[in-house]
């Protein structure tokens, strides 16, 4: 059995690739516990900038393989199981693992990208998919919800009624369609080339007040006002006066003053998150 999940590291980035290419990616027990782990394994790394996550194959994901799921019906059970856990079960964190993660994940999206597949994309900070993918809320076509994450970041990107019309459908939309309803950020016909590119301009800033960044949004973005303004004062203390600051504010002297318009001082590892 080859490996669900491959990860390339290139620097401090990782190119986190689903690697099931005969089926489209689609997602088996073992996948799901292959990108989960990832996912909690990078978040111990200090040294990491930002994630892509890509799939192999002619597809980024086509969603739940239900034909592998119910084959094993010991795991089909354990599966039933984690549907009464209290708290979020392993199924969620297939998405909510990069959501967690303190540094920006960008989903890179072609082919199909369904069900299981869109709420991992839904997951990532960024998506850019190519004009022709095709991306859906499948879920229904099997008599079922989305459950694996998708509830909090569907609502985040869609009005309600929007929300509810991909669900009650599982409607295919192309790329160009789901950029015109706010699902993917970006359309290019090289994603991972548009990733590099928006990557390289992040990486000019402080790695902790990106990750400051990222989690304020997730703080603030459904919070009354008053929490959304608490937290803007949480994270700013977090950051301000600390060693990362210190340099951002030095790198912007030495860009003023350099020819060629850059800095000469690095960063130091992620302190955040």
């Amino acid at each position: 059995m080859s490996e669900r999940v491959i990860i390339d590291r290139q620097g401090d980035i990782a190119h986190v690739r689903l690697n099931r290419p005969e089926k489209h990616n689609g997602m088996d027990f073992t996948m799901l516990k292959s990108v989960v782990k990832t996912g909690q394994s990078l978040a111990k790394d200090r040294d990491l900038r930002a994630v892509v996550l890509s799939g192999n194959g002619p597809s980024f994901c086509a969603g739940l393989d239900v034909k592998a799921m119910f084959a094993d019906p010991k795991r089909m059970a354990h599966g039933l199981a984690a549907l009464h856990s209290p708290v979020t079960n392993i199924f969620q964190q297939w998405g909510m693992v990069w959501r967690a993660l303190p540094v920006p994940v960008i989903a890179t999206i072609h082919g199909n990208c369904f069900g299981a597949g869109i709420q991992l994309a839904l997951a990532a900070d960024i998506r850019i998919a190519t004009p022709d993918s095709k991306l859906s809320v499948m879920e229904a076509k099997w008599g079922l919800v989305p459950d694996m994450s998708g509830m909090v970041t569907l609502r985040e990107l869609l009005p309600m009624d929007v929300a509810k019309e991909l669900t009650f459908t599982g409607r295919v939309l192309s790329g160009e369609q789901a950029l015109d309803l706010g699902l993917v950020t970006h359309l290019a016909e090289d994603p991972a080339a548009k990733a590099e590119e928006l990557i390289a301009e992040m990486l000019t800033r402080s790695p902790d007040a990106i990750a400051a960044g990222k989690a304020l949004i997730h703080d603030a973005w459904l919070a009354d006002e008053a929490g959304a303004l608490a937290a803007e004062r949480r994270w700013q203390r977090k950051l301000m006066g600390r060693k990362n600051q210190r340099i951002a504010a030095k790198r912007n002297a030495e860009i003023a003053q350099s020819e060629t318009g850059e800095a000469s001082t690095p960063y130091e590892p992620r302190k955040l998150g």
